[in-house]
Order: structure tokens, then C-alpha cells, then sequence
């Protein structure tokens, strides 16, 4: 941040892929029995400082969409691509286009699953990845945004 410049409320978006829809009831054994819903405000509350939001949505075009829309409004993403992050060059694409940061997020560890889970074409253009802390790996993504965004100069 340049010396005065000051946010009035840091924003970061939470954004889900597909068949996040169903964290908490999907494979819990990789995945955990806690929902993304019953999360967010655990997150919001620990953070009154930053303004979070969540979407999510199991539709390719729909996150293009919504990366394009963050860079206009919010600070940086938490971006939980599921599936996709293994075969989305769009996404990619997406995410190399806005100048706000992006840190990849994955419940589970990817590289401790299937080995077409061990790449991310993300990994190239994202600002870092947090993998396999579960539900945390949110907050850990939160918590580096925020300090991504405070050491970014905006004059």
C-alpha cells in the first residue's frame, strides 16, 4: 500500500466451483461434514475488519463471469475451482486477466488424491495455493490475501 492510502473495507471474494454445492454431504471423509454456509459466518465473524462474500456455482462460465465482475469489486479472491483446476484453461485464462490477486484454495490435498488431481493449471497464474487444511484452507487463503493486498501499492 502507498504511505496514506488507506482501504475503507478490504473485500475479498470466496469463490466455489463445481460440486462445492454439496461440501458437508460430499465424500466427508475427504471433505469434512461442515457446509460451506455454516462456515462463511464463523469467517465473517472472525474477520469484522474485511467485508467476505461467497459465490459458488458448478457452471464454467458463471466463475469466468464472476472473476471478470471481481476485478471491479473486491480486493483479491479465494478461489476454489474443484474440478475445474485440473482441466480449465479458461479459468486460467480468467483469473491471468484481472490485476487483483487470487489464491487457490483446496479443502483436501490434491496431491494426496488421484493422480489427475496433481496438476493445477492454475498454479501458474494464481499469487499461491493452500491446500489440505479442510475448511481452514479458507481462512489460511483470507489471511494471505489480506496481507497480499496491504504490501500491494495502489498509487
Amino acid at each position: 500500500m502507498c504511505p496514506g492510502s488507506s482501504f475503507d473495507i478490504m473485500k475479498i471474494l470466496i469463490l466455489n466451483g463445481p460440486n462445492l454445492n454439496f461440501q458437508g454431504r460430499r465424500e466427508r471423509s475427504v471433505y469434512g461434514s461442515a457446509t460451506f454456509g455454516e462456515y462463511l459466518p464463523e469467517l465473517q465473524r472472525r474477520y469484522p475488519e474485511l467485508q467476505i462474500e461467497m459465490m459458488q456455482s458448478n457452471i464454467e462460465g458463471e466463475l469466468i463471469d464472476a472473476l471478470h465482475r471481481a476485478e471491479n469489486l473486491y480486493d483479491g479472491v479465494a478461489f476454489n475451482a474443484g474440478g475445474y483446476t485440473h482441466t480449465s484453461v479458461a479459468l486460467r485464462d480468467a483469473v491471468s486477466a484481472i490485476g487483483i490477486p487470487v489464491v487457490e484454495v483446496h479443502i483436501s490435498s490434491p496431491e494426496a488424491r488421484e493422480e489427475f488431481r496433481h496438476r493445477s493449471l492454475l498454479a501458474g497464474v494464481v499469487r499461491g495455493s493452500i491446500a489440505g487444511f479442510g475448511l481452514d484452507s479458507y481462512r489460511l487463503a483470507v489471511e494471505a490475501l489480506t496481507e497480499i493486498i496491504k504490501s500491494t501499492p495502489i498509487c
